[in-house]
C-alpha cells in the first residue's frame, strides 16, 4: 500500500506552487505575453506548463509548508522577481516605441494618432509601425524563446529561498528606467538628423529669399526627408533591436545575481 505523508504533499505542492507564481508574473509583464491578445488563461496554462516541464531540474526547494506565513512571503517574492524581470523587457521596447514617438512628432505626424490595441491608448501612427515591427523582429529572432530560457535560468541565478532579498540591486531597476531616453533618442537620431539638416537649409533658403512662404513650404519638404530617412535606416533597425533585447537580457541576469541572497 502507497502512503503519502504530508511532508510529501506540501514538497510537491511547493515544487510547482512557487515556480508558477514567478513564471507567471513575468507572462503578464514582459511585452509579447502580456499583450492583450493572450488570454489570462493561456498565460496561466503556458505558465503552469512550464512549472511542470522545470520542475525536475530546480534547485532544492526551501523546508517550508506552502500555506504558512513564510511560505505566502515567499509566493510574494516570487511574484516580485517575475515582475521585476518582466519591467527590464518592457523598458527595452518603451525605449523604441519612444523612439517612434520622437520621429513621429519631428515629422509632423503628432497628430495622426490612432487607438493601439495593444496598449490601449492612443499613440502616433509612427510608434504603432515601429512598436509593431519591433514585436515582429522579437519573435523572428526568437526573442520569446531567449526570455524563457532566461527565465529558467533565472532559478540557477537566484533559487528559491525563504532568506529576504538585497535591497540594493533594486536600483539597478530604477537605472534601467533611463535606458527608455538614452535609447530612444539613439534609435531616432537619423530621423533627428536630418531634421535639423533640413531646418538648417529651410532657415538659408528664407533669408536669402524673404518672399518666399516658409509655412507652406517647409512642411512638405520636411515631411518627404524625414520619411526618406526613416526608410534609409529601417533596413540597420533590426540588428538594433536584436541587440536591445540581448542587453536586456544581460541585465536580467547582471540584476538577479545582484540581489542574490
Amino acid at each position: 500500500m502507497i502512503t503519502i505523508s504530508d511532508a510529501q504533499v506540501h514538497a510537491w505542492l511547493a515544487l510547482l506552487l512557487w515556480p508558477f507564481f514567478r513564471i507567471l508574473a513575468l507572462l503578464s509583464t514582459e511585452p509579447f505575453f502580456s499583450s492583450r491578445s493572450v488570454p489570462m488563461r493561456a498565460r496561466t496554462a503556458l505558465a503552469l506548463m512550464l512549472s511542470i516541464l522545470i520542475a525536475p531540474v530546480l534547485p532544492p526547494m526551501p523546508p517550508v509548508e506552502p500555506v504558512s506565513p513564510i511560505g505566502i512571503l515567499i509566493i510574494l517574492q516570487q511574484v516580485m522577481i517575475g515582475i521585476t524581470m518582466g519591467f527590464v523587457m518592457r523598458v527595452m521596447f518603451a525605449a523604441v516605441e519612444m523612439a517612434g514617438h520622437l520621429s513621429g512628432l519631428q515629422m509632423g505626424l503628432g497628430f495622426a494618432s490612432f487607438y493601439d490595441p495593444q496598449h490601449g491608448t492612443n499613440s502616433v501612427v509612427v510608434s504603432q509601425f515601429i512598436s509593431l515591427m519591433t514585436m515582429l523582429l522579437f519573435l523572428a529572432t526568437n526573442g520569446h524563446l531567449l526570455l524563457i530560457e532566461t527565465l529558467i535560468k533565472s532559478f540557477m541565478w537566484l533559487p528559491i529561498s525563504e532568506h529576504p532579498l538585497k535591497g540594493g540591486g533594486f536600483r539597478m531597476v530604477a537605472e534601467v528606467g533611463g535606458q527608455i531616453f538614452l535609447l530612444g533618442l539613439l534609435l531616432s537620431l537619423p530621423v533627428l538628423g536630418a531634421l535639423l539638416i533640413t531646418n538648417f537649409c529651410i532657415g538659408v533658403m528664407s533669408r536669402a529669399s524673404p518672399q518666399l512662404n516658409v509655412f507652406s513650404v517647409s512642411f512638405p519638404i520636411t515631411l518627404v526627408i524625414r520619411t526618406v530617412a526613416l526608410y534609409v535606416s529601417l533596413p540597420r533597425f533590426a540588428g538594433h533591436v536584436e541587440e536591445i533585447i540581448l542587453r536586456g537580457l544581460h541585465i536580467i541576469e547582471t540584476l538577479l545575481k545582484a540581489i542574490h541572497w
